[in-house]
Order: C-alpha cells, then sequence, then structure tokens
C-alpha cells in the first residue's frame, strides 16, 4: 500500500483495506494448497493403478485423498469467510474428485501421526 493513501485516509478505512489484502492473500494460498494437494493425488494415480495395488499403496492414496480434503476444507472456509457460499463452481474449476468431496475437513491425528 502506498504511503499517500494512508495519509488522506481515515484508520478504519486503512484497516479495512489491510483486512481485506490479507483475505485475498490467504484465499490464493489456500486455493495454491488445494492445486498442489490435488495434483500430488493425480500424479499418484497416473503411476499406481489402483487394481490389485498393495496395501502399502491403498494407505498412501487414502492419505493423499485425505490430504486433498483437508486442503479443500481450508479453501472452502477461506472462501465462506469471505463471502463466496457458492462452492459447485469451485468443485468443477479445480475438478475435485468426488472422494476427496466426501472426505472434506480436518485432518485427525490416526496411528501415532500427528496433525501440524
Amino acid at each position: 500500500m502506498s504511503r499517500d493513501f494512508r495519509l488522506d485516509r481515515v484508520p478504519v478505512d486503512v484497516l479495512a483495506y489491510e483486512l481485506a489484502e490479507e483475505r485475498a492473500s490467504a484465499l490464493g494460498r489456500m486455493g495454491r494448497a488445494l492445486e498442489a494437494a490435488l495434483a500430488k493425488l493425480r500424479e499418484f494415480d497416473a503411476v499406481h493403478p489402483r487394481e490389485g495395488a498393495a496395501a502399502s499403496t491403498q494407505q498412501k492414496r487414502r492419505l493423499l485423498v485425505r490430504e486433498a480434503g483437508h486442503a479443500l476444507w481450508m479453501f472452502v472456509v477461506q472462501r465462506e469467510a469471505s463471502g463466496l457460499r457458492n462452492n459447485r463452481l469451485l468443485m468443477r474449476d479445480y475438478n475435485v474428485p468426488g472422494e476427496v468431496q466426501h472426505c472434506m475437513g480436518p485432518l485427525l491425528a490416526s496411528s501415532g501421526q500427528a496433525t501440524a
């Protein structure tokens, strides 16, 4: 923000502007995190066939789906906090698989794994 903007504005306007900047920045971070999680899942699926996959491979995929579900949840929460309530276009534009949509939510610690 330029210094000139601050000189002729009341403090509440400056604060509102900075809050809007932060919301937009957070929305961008969450969107990029979702894109990265979905890309990891798609890359994994491209390399590992699902038919007859070993238990360890299935477990790794389930983890990737849960991570993508967490990233989706974080993005949806940020969008809703910004007043964007319609997520149908988000699911279509990001090509979010149904299984990721169904497990959308926070990551829970399981079997000794800690969430960050």
